[in-house]
């Protein structure tokens, strides 16, 4: 991907420093220029329909009306013609191929956002969710990575579970404050915790034994992630063997301190993160 005008378009450049310094933009750095810029113009359009669903700007149906022109806008990308607001995607398109579905799939899980306040769903529908707005990430970032789609969608479909429960766990108190709270019901009722204001639930100590189940959910996608990861799949796996164990740390760390009031954002220390880099980055 050598074209100046895609790799230096401003949603791109806003995605560099935007991730600079985080774990994301390490794993990005372990891949070849062509590949790392797919994955910035990936990052880009993630990040693009993320902020229509996040941002609050706009009624409902206004944010809907938006994330229905970026459908519009993926689906003429992906058929030949104009791509609209999706013009930094049309070398990632011409290169590597990416399913239109997928794209679909991340619009329609910022869609699930906009259509309510997601509070307490059930594990299907978090499972649903997590499926759209990261494994289908995982199925378009497996394009560049040069994967084959049979262990490349095996390892979007768990690693990306694995991620995305882990951020949940990590955004308890950020999503609450915009009154979202993806703690599947299922695990709150078995907590004794009614299903009502998200800041109520978490106020409760009792949430720490809910997020545990999330827990070792995410665990067991990481695992088989690793299984995937251990067959030595043909592609760079480097940017995903990367992640899976950075945020699979974090989440350790999380299960050391628990969940219960107050609660303290987890991080990595720059020290530590360098060490995984070394560690899983580099490796065979």
């Amino acid at each position: 991907m050598t074209n100046p005008s895609i790799s230096s378009a401003p949603e791109i450049e806003a995605v560099r420093r935007k991730a600079a310094g985080s774990s994301f933009y390490s794993a990005m750095r372990l891949m070849p220029k062509a590949e790392r810029e797919g994955m910035y113009a990936i990052y880009a359009f993630c990040r693009a329909v993320d902020d229509i669903a996040d941002d609050g700007v706009g009624s409902r149906e206004e944010r809907h009306a938006a994330l229905d022109q970026w459908r519009e806008d993926v689906m003429r990308l992906c058929t030949g013609g104009p791509a609209g607001r999706g013009e930094f995607l049309t070398d990632v398109v011409a290169h590597y191929h990416p399913r239109v579905e997928d794209f679909l799939a991340v619009i329609d899980g910022m869609d699930m956002d906009v259509a309510e306040d997601i509070v307490a769903p059930d594990l299907a529908t978090l499972d649903l969710y997590c499926d759209r707005v990261a494994s289908a990430v995982g199925r378009l970032s497996i394009k560049v990575f040069g994967m084959a789609e049979e262990p490349g969608f095996a390892l979007a479909h768990h690693l990306g579970r694995a991620l995305q429960l882990t951020n949940i766990l990590r955004d308890l108190d950020e999503d609450a404050a915009i009154h979202r709270l993806y703690l599947p019901r299922e695990y709150l009722m078995e907590a004794g915790l009614g299903i009502g204001e998200p800041r109520e639930a978490l106020a409760n100590p009792a949430i720490d034994s809910a997020c545990r189940k999330v827990a070792v959910l995410a665990h067991r996608h990481y695992e088989e992630a690793h299984r995937v990861l251990r067959a030595k799949p043909k592609g760079n796996v480097r940017a995903p063997r990367l992640m899976a164990a950075v945020y699979s740390e974090i989440l350790r760390r999380m299960e050391a301190v628990g969940w219960a009031p107050p609660r303290a954002r987890v991080r990595l220390p720059k020290t530590q993160l360098a060490m995984i880099v070394l560690r899983h980055g580099f490796g065979a």
